[in-house]
């Protein structure tokens, strides 16, 4: 079976064109002969499609079934029911072919789709205005840095200590050549230091960045940290854990100036770390700084409800390097998969998710401070996911119980060598007592 459509005629038409007899004379007329590699590339004979098959499908054979297997595992990205509508509805080939919303005449479904995920964002959050949507937290994060810079014609970026690692660095590989200077503010038993963001915040800082709950599941006092970064005029960056806002206070209520997330929690499988969903809030008065795209509603000449995108003079296509982002897209089947979630919950269902990972991950927690060889980091106040020490080093804990199909959690020296016995641990709706108990059982052994 030939899998390119090119005939020995059809070549032989080209070369002649071409003015070359062969193609490898072509290529010695491109590539000089000293760049050529002329030896074996080492890759496999041919094979034929349905031999393809075969490999593959004993390939695939090799994997586990992460289905069978019970999730602790969190960190940014976590194991949520996805209820079957989600899956439906994103299925349909209208939502997953559909056409660029540039057109707004041809576009009609997608750019309504888009402006009432803005709309249930701005409701989750209490923020006034959200954005399409953008690719993950961590480069929305950076985009929000670059925004408040913008806005304060300031340059001086503060980053707690516990906003997740990966975001900070994706925020340093943004700002590297933008003349922006990045400061960590460190933290004090599990949260943000307080009396050192006030000693840290000054007439030069931009921007705030803090994480609610922040990357090892602590609670953070949002009220006071708002006071001390609005004082000198900077704006109050949220990182925000969506389905937490069913139980804890949404980033409208402590007047955060802007609030990002990772929306993957909202309708979106883990699938080996993406796709992933960037949110993106802030208040009325930088809607016209916000980067990627803003859909609007509007009436037409004969007054019937369209929408179209609005605000379009900042981004990149039409600025050039005036342009506040390089972001001109966003991610409009994940941000579909989560309107679908969040309708389908609805507000009762945001609180029942929010109660039941407080309830269960507090329940998981009185176990483990039971079983010999187990004890907390810290005692501190968390959403759904916290810290435990182990006498074994937490890899080697993990690996063993991966034996019994658990994934138990994410060992801490992943980021930070000097953490080697340190296990973050998460419990979402999902885990039944009978899990969680059976967890304890096999980490008992495992210890």
């Amino acid at each position: 079976m030939q899998y390119l459509p090119l005939t020995p005629q059809d070549e032989e038409v080209i070369l002649k064109k071409l003015g070359v007899i062969s193609f490898q004379a072509l290529i010695d007329q491109i590539i000089p002969s000293d760049l050529q590699h002329t030896g074996s590339c080492g890759l496999p004979k041919a094979v034929s499609e349905h031999e393809v098959r075969v490999l593959l499908g004993q390939l695939a054979a090799r994997n586990q079934n992460c289905a069978e297997c019970i999730s602790f595992l969190g960190g940014g990205i976590y194991d949520h029911y996805i209820p079957a509508i989600v899956d439906t509805i994103t299925s349909r080939s209208e939502f997953y072919t559909a056409y660029t919303p540039y057109q707004a005449e041809v576009s009609q479904g997608t750019l309504q789709t888009i402006f009432e995920y803005q709309s249930v964002i701005c409701e989750l959050t209490g923020m006034d205005v959200s954005n399409a949507s953008m690719y993950d937290a961590g480069s929305t994060l950076a985009e929000a840095c670059h925004m408040a810079c913008s806005i304060t014609k300031r340059s001086k970026i503060i980053c707690a200590e516990l906003v997740h690692p990966y975001y900070q660095r994706i925020v340093h590989t943004y700002t590297r050549e933008c003349g922006m200077n990045i400061v960590q503010c460190p933290s004090n038993g599990g949260t943000l230091d307080i009396t050192r963001l006030a000693d840290l915040v000054d007439d030069e800082t931009a921007c705030v960045c803090v994480q609610h709950p922040n990357f090892w599941g602590y609670l953070e006092d949002m009220n006071e940290i708002e006071k001390i970064v609005h004082k000198k005029g900077a704006l109050f960056i949220a990182v925000i854990d969506p389905l937490s806002l069913g139980v804890i206070m949404p980033p409208g209520e402590y007047s955060a100036d802007i609030a990002i997330g990772e929306g993957q929690g909202m309708g979106i499988a883990q699938g080996f770390g993406g796709p992933l969903l960037g949110i993106f809030a802030a208040k009325r008065d930088y809607v016209r700084s916000l980067p990627g795209r803003i859909v609007g509603e509007t009436t037409d000449i004969e007054g019937k409800r369209g929408y179209v995108l609005t605000l379009q003079t900042r981004e990149q296509h039409i600025r050039r390097e005036k342009a506040t982002s390089n972001i001109c897209t966003n991610e409009a089947l994940c941000a579909l998969s989560s309107l679908v979630y969040l309708c389908s919950l609805g507000k009762q269902g945001i609180i029942d998710i929010g109660n039941q990972c407080l309830a269960k991950s507090h329940y998981l927690k009185q176990r483990l401070q039971q079983v010999p060889g187990i004890e907390l980091f810290v005692e501190r106040e968390f959403f759904k996911e916290f810290i435990v020490t182990t006498k074994k080093p937490a890899q080697a804990v993990i690996d063993d119980l991966l034996k019994h199909r658990i994934f138990g959690g994410v060992p801490l020296s992943h980021f930070d060598k000097n953490l080697p016995h340190h296990l973050l641990i998460a419990v979402t709706e999902k885990r039944s007592k009978e899990e969680i108990n059976s967890f304890v059982d096999r980490l008992t052994e495992v210890l």
